[in-house]
């Protein structure tokens, strides 16, 4: 059992990435964002309130005209799994149709949520959709769906940080920290 106080965890968490190795992803994913979407003017949707420490820092790499947006979709509503229900919170204002899409989430876990997200797009007649993630759980569990493009890799593991929190708190820290295994 973990205990619940935040700077307890924080405390008794193992850092999976410093500052260094996620910059050094955000670059790479960077290179690999311009090289697609560079010529297309494309709307990114940020996905909050996850994706906004990811979304912040991988934006200022992307030196091409774009518009940014936004949207709030979850399925784990301050728990520390995801429940069956997608709940849309806010939606993008911007209209999609005959846009490219750069859709940008904090973790691909299951891929009930992207999967969601990416069919709004389609289904808004977006002409592209791209999507961008930070951190990818490795696991058979879920929807056999991968993003375009994927910063880093974590054991299917509880992680918070960089945009990650752990029951709300603990999005701010500068590094992807991974909850300690219970010897249960």
């Amino acid at each position: 059992m973990h205990p619940a106080d935040p700077a307890t965890i924080r405390e008794q968490a193992e850092l999976l990435y410093g500052p260094e190795e996620i910059g050094a992803a955000l670059d790479r994913m960077a290179a690999e964002i311009t090289a697609e979407l560079a010529d297309s003017l494309p709307i990114v949707l940020c996905n909050l309130t996850g994706a906004i420490v990811p979304a912040g820092h991988l934006l200022t790499r992307l030196d091409f005209p774009l518009e940014i947006d936004y949207m709030n979709v979850t399925r784990y509503r301050g728990n520390t799994t995801g429940g069956d229900r997608i709940d849309w919170l806010s939606k993008p204002r911007t209209a999609l149709a005959g846009r490219t899409i750069l859709v940008i989430d904090d973790i691909l876990d299951e891929g009930h949520t992207l999967d969601a997200v990416l069919d709004y797009c389609r289904a808004a007649q977006a002409a592209r959709v791209y999507s961008a993630v930070l951190v990818k759980k490795r696991h058979e569990r879920g929807l056999p769906l991968l993003a375009d493009c994927i910063g880093l890799e974590v054991d299917d593991r509880y992680v918070f940080g960089f945009g990650m929190d752990y029951k709300g708190h603990l999005r701010n820290l500068n590094g992807i920290y991974a909850l300690k295994e219970s010897a249960s």
